[in-house]
C-alpha cells in the first residue's frame, strides 16, 4: 500500500484529504508544520509528499513551502513532492516544478484530478525504484561474472572433511541464522554461500555477492548502502546498494576483513539494526539481514554458526574429481578435446601442496589444456615441479613468446567464440596479423 505524506496548516484540509485518499487505498501520514515533514521524510518510507505552499496565515508569498521543498530535494531527491496552492497562484506553482515538484494541485481541488495526480505520482516512483533495482541488479551480476567467473563450481565432496561441511549446510542453511564462513583463499567460500541460499527459505530471492576487499574506501559505503543523486561529483543519478538489493535474500561479503576500521561501525550498525542511510541523504531506510557471512575478525560481537572450509591439502579425496569437474569445463570452452589425464598427471595433482587451493586447482588445469598438444593432460603439462619438502608446487615456467602469445590467442578466441574481428581488436592485432598467427601456431 502506497503511503502518502499530508502538510497543511489548516486541520479540515488536512482531514478531508486523509478521507479522500485513505477510502482509495493510500495509507496516510499528516503533519501541519515544515518541520514534521522533514522528520517524517527523514524517519519513514514515503511515496509522494502532497505539501501546502503556505504556513503562516498571514502569508501567501509560498517561500515557506518552495524552502521546504528544497530541504526534501536535499534529503530525498527521488521522492515525488505534489504541491497545493490557491486558486490564481499558478505562477507560484510554476517556480515550485521548476525547482523540482513533480505536479501541482489548486485549492479548492478537484477530487479527481487529485486523485488522479496522487496514483500518476505514485506509478512513477515505483517505476523509478523499479529501474533502479534493475540498474543495481546489472551491475551486480557483471561484478559477480568478473569474480568468479563464468563457471559456477559444482560440490564434489568425496573426502570426509567435506562431507561433514555438506552436513553442516543442510542442517543450518534452512535456519534465519547469521553464518561465518571461514577458510583459506580459494577454498571455496563463495561456492559455500550458494549452497546455503539454495537451502534457505530465500532461495527464491536474490543472492547478491560482493568482494568488499577489492573496494576502495571513497567508493565501498556507496557500493554497499547506495547514494543519492548529487552525493558526490560523479553520483548524476539515485543508485540502489547491496543491502537494499539482497532485501528479502541473502548478500555475502568477501573478504570482510578488509573494510576499513572508519566504516566497520556503520556496517555492523545495519547487521545489528538493518537500518543504514545512503550517501548524501539521511533518510533511514530498513532491510531484514536474516543470514550474512562475514569474517570472525569484524562480526566478533554478532551471535553466529561458523562453518570452515578445510584447505585442499586436507582433503586429497576431492582433488582428482575436482579437477575432472575443471578439465571438462575448460575442454568446453576451449572446444578442445582433452578429455582425461594420465595416471602420472594425477599423481602429480594429489602430490601437489596447493597453497592456493581449489581456485589454484582451476587455474593450473586450464593451464594445462591449453598447454597439452595431445587428447590427454600429462604430468609435464601440468608444469608442477618439486619442493624442498619433497611435495609439487605450482611454477610459473619460464615460458617463450610464441608459448605466452599461443595461450591468448586461443582465450581470446574462446572468448569471442571465435570470432577473429573481435580477438584481434581485443589483442591489439589486425586481422591479417592474427591470421598469421593463427597459421602459425595451427589454430582455427
Amino acid at each position: 500500500m502506497a503511503r502518502i505524506l499530508i502538510a497543511d496548516d489548516q486541520t479540515d484540509v488536512l482531514a478531508a484529504l486523509r478521507l479522500l485518499l485513505k477510502g482509495n487505498g493510500f495509507e496516510i501520514e499528516t503533519t501541519s508544520s515544515p518541520a514534521g515533514v522533514l522528520e517524517a521524510v527523514n524517519s519513514k518510507d514515503l511515496d509522494v509528499v502532497l505539501i501546502d505552499l503556505n504556513y503562516a496565515r498571514d502569508t501567501t508569498s509560498g517561500s515557506e513551502g518552495l524552502d521546504l521543498l528544497n530541504r526534501i530535494q536535499a534529503a530525498d531527491a527521488s521522492l515525488p513532492v505534489v504541491v497545493m496552492t490557491a486558486w490564481g497562484s499558478v505562477d507560484l506553482a510554476v517556480e515550485a516544478m521548476r525547482r523540482g515538484a513533480r505536479d501541482f494541485i489548486q485549492k479548492p481541488w478537484d477530487n479527481a484530478r487529485l486523485l488522479a495526480v496522487v496514483r500518476t505520482q505514485v506509478e512513477l516512483a515505483a517505476a523509478l525504484r523499479r529501474g533502479q533495482r534493475l540498474e543495481a541488479e546489472n551491475v551486480a551480476l557483471r561484478d559477480s561474472v568478473a569474480d568468479e567467473g563464468v563457471k559456477q563450481p559444482s560440490i564434489i565432496a568425496e573426502s570426509p572433511a567435506m562431507k561433514s561441511v555438506l552436513k553442516l549446510v543442510e542442517r543450518i542453511g534452512p535456519a534465519d541464522a547469521n553464518i561465518l564462513i571461514t577458510g583459506e583463499n580459494g577454498a571455496g567460500k563463495g561456492v559455500i554461500a550458494r549452497a546455503l541460499h539454495q537451502t534457505s527459505s530465500r532461495s527464491v530471492k536474490p543472492l547478491v555477492a560482493l568482494n568488499a576487499g577489492a573496494l576502495a574506501e571513497g567508493v565501498f559505503e556507496s557500493e554497499l548502502f547506495g547514494h543519492v543523486r548529487g552525493a558526490f561529483t560523479d553520483a548524476k543519478t539515485d543508485r540502489v546498494g547491496r543491502f537494499e538489493l539482497a532485501d528479502g535474500g541473502t548478500l555475502f561479503l568477501d573478504e570482510i576483513a578488509n573494510v576499513p576500521l572508519t566504516l566497520q561501525p556503520k556496517l555492523l550498525r545495519v547487521l545489528e539494526t538493518g537500518e543504514f542511510e545512503r550517501v548524501g541523504s539521511s533518510t533511514t531506510r530498513k532491510v531484514e539481514v536474516a543470514q550474512s557471512r562475514f569474517r570472525q575478525d569484524l562480526l566478533f560481537r554478532l551471535n553466529t554458526v561458523e562453518i570452515h572450509i578445510p584447505p585442499l591439502r586436507d582433503r586429497r579425496e576431492d582433488i582428482a574429481p575436482l579437477a575432472d569437474y575443471f578439465l571438462r569445463q575448460h575442454s568446453e570452452r576451449y572446444r578442445r578435446a582433452v578429455m582425461s589425464f594420465t595416471p602420472q598427471a594425477l599423481d602429480a595433482l594429489r602430490e601437489h601442496s596447493w597453497p592456493g587451493n581449489v581456485r589454484e586447482l582451476d587455474h593450473v588445469v586450464e593451464r594445462a589444456l591449453l598447454m597439452s598438444t595431445g587428447n590427454v593432460v600429462t604430468a609435464f603439462d601440468l608444469a608442477l615441479q618439486s619442493t624442498s619438502d619433497g611435495r609439487l608446487s605450482s611454477r610459473l615456467e619460464e615460458m617463450s613468446l610464441e608459448e605466452a602469445e599461443r595461450i591468448l590467442i586461443t582465450k581470446a578466441l574462446a572468448r569471442f567464440e571465435g570470432n577473429a574481428n573481435r580477438a584481434a581488436e581485443a589483442l591489439g592485432l589486425s586481422r591479417s596479423a592474427l591470421y598469421r598467427r593463427l597459421q602459425k601456431y595451427g589454430l582455427s
